[in-house]
């Protein structure tokens, strides 16, 4: 029998403080002279009343000291406070100025809370301004999160290989608890500097303070939702700014796709395993291949001017690959071969503890690994290999787990795909939608769903379908389809 009470009592910790959150876009449009942005105020603070008093009413009827979770509660935790979380977080987006309808509030919810940055809003560069700051509150939260969860929780549930990345003392005891908090407090501390840093870097190049701090939020998140409509490419042509900040956006991008555990262990002075892993050396080599690539592909795009290629080409393919979706270019107007490029590449993702998305590069190394000693060994049938991960050998269960994983991540995404067209959607941007839903992208290809388009011409069912593949995705599948599985319920 599973003891709810601490499950409750977390998702009604992570309620009220959502509604909390809602204080800081209601006080920006609070203060603001246009009669639209003031309005929106009280949706704000409608919901926000409304968030507290649900997620404190849990807290107190469950109030009580938790010093153990098991695996049950592990991954109901790990996979409804996203659910729960999207929901509340919908109602701003009902209340608000721009009235959307149930399923448009919860899909941009949902793609805000997953780090996604699909949305269904156009008009960006006059929305309220607490409308667009809530939407970068909630990919912040989701980054922070995912780290949490890949760091603390995932390793301990065994998804997808993550059992890689285990710490030692993960057990179901207090002493687990105790670290998995103090590792949650300095990922969280971390993360909160590297924003600062962030925001003060892009307001001292010349955004000013209100884009700064949303684009800060969403670029340490990999989220890409941005307060313009031409997204990132808006700055590219502001006379206001200062400098190359797209390649500012690069480094941030690439420094939030990295292991934030190693960033934790940098700070204490053990600066070598950030330098020698593994999986942050493919990621940062897999950048390099894929940006010359494309590179040489779009060199003639811009009048072979190699400075403004470069830049377009590092910027796209690191926001393409890490799964935060900012445009600084319709990449689409690019050529078939590197749209085709760039489809592939959204589903790679960054390493595993970062707030990128996708497969994580750590299980094309595991899969690779595993295919170079399975080749070898047809080669020499009495030799005796194995393969390693980072110096450690791999064993059964990971293969296991990654190969599942594999599995059902482009099964997911072709069922997709397949319902978006049983719903009249083009090729291409069911294709495209799928992928980008399931590999948390955002911008997907062609006319409609690409870097120059809206995900708001498509039908209702199509959004919940997307809502449902870009909740999979950023939960690891696994957990939330445990959940449907009648044994965890009688275990």
């Amino acid at each position: 029998m599973i003891d709810w009470r601490p499950v409750l009592l977390v998702l009604g910790f992570f309620v009220s403080l959502l509604g909390i959150a809602m204080l800081m876009p209601m006080l920006a449009d609070l203060g603001h002279d246009n009669e639209w942005h003031r309005d929106n105020w009280k949706a704000f603070a409608v919901s926000s009343a409304f968030s507290i008093f649900i997620g404190a009413g849990m807290m107190l009827a469950n109030w009580g000291r938790v010093e153990t979770l098991n695996l049950h509660q592990g991954f109901l935790i790990s996979g409804l406070s996203w659910l729960v979380l999207s929901a509340f977080a919908a109602l701003p987006f009902v209340l608000g100025a721009y009235a959307l309808s149930w399923t448009d509030a919860l899909f941009e919810a949902v793609s805000g809370i997953t780090t996604t940055g699909a949305t269904v809003v156009t008009g960006l560069d006059d929305a309220p301004y607490g409308f667009l700051l809530w939407r970068s509150i909630l990919q912040w939260f989701g980054g922070i999160g995912i780290v949490i969860m890949a760091v603390a929780i995932l390793p301990m549930l065994s998804i997808g290989g993550m059992q890689l990345f285990r710490m030692q003392s993960s057990n179901t005891g207090e002493q687990a608890f105790s670290d998995t908090s103090k590792i949650a407090l300095a990922l969280t501390a971390f993360y909160v500097f590297v924003t600062l840093i962030c925001f003060m870097t892009y307001w001292g190049m010349g955004m000013n303070a209100y884009d700064a701090v949303n684009h800060a939020m969403t670029t340490i998140a990999t989220g890409g939702f941005s307060t313009k409509d031409a997204s990132f490419g808006y700055f590219l042509n502001d006379p206001n700014v200062r400098g190359p900040i797209d390649m500012v956006a690069v480094f941030f991008m690439i420094l939030a796709s990295l292991p934030f555990g190693l960033y934790l262990l940098a700070m204490r002075g053990r600066v070598k395993p950030l330098l020698k892993d593994s999986q942050v050396r493919f990621f940062l080599g897999l950048v390099a291949i894929f940006s010359i690539i494309v590179l040489i592909n779009v060199f003639s795009h811009y009048n072979n001017h190699l400075p403004t290629a470069f830049r377009h080409t590092l910027f796209n393919v690191i926001s393409v690959m890490t799964g935060t979706g900012y445009a600084s270019a319709d990449y689409g107007l690019w050529g078939p071969f590197a749209v085709g490029l760039f489809f592939c590449i959204m589903f790679v993702g960054g390493c595993a503890g970062s707030t990128s998305c996708g497969l994580k590069v750590f299980r094309f190394q595991v899969v690779l690994a595993a295919l170079w000693t399975y080749g070898r060994r047809l080669v020499y049938p009495n030799g005796v290999f194995v393969a390693h991960y980072n110096g450690k050998p791999l064993t059964n269960d990971v293969y296991i787990s990654v190969l599942n994983f594999f599995f059902i991540y482009f099964a997911t995404f072709a069922t997709t795909a397949v319902v978006l067209s049983l719903l009249h959607l083009d090729p291409v941007t069911a294709l495209s939608a799928a992928g980008s839903a399931v590999a948390n992208v955002g911008p997907g290809l062609g006319d409609i769903v690409g870097p120059g388009g809206t995900y708001q011409t498509l039908p209702d069912a199509a959004k919940w379908v997307l809502s449902v593949a870009m909740l999979l995705g950023r939960l690891e599948f696994f957990t939330l389809i445990v959940l449907l599985t009648p044994s965890f319920w009688r275990g």
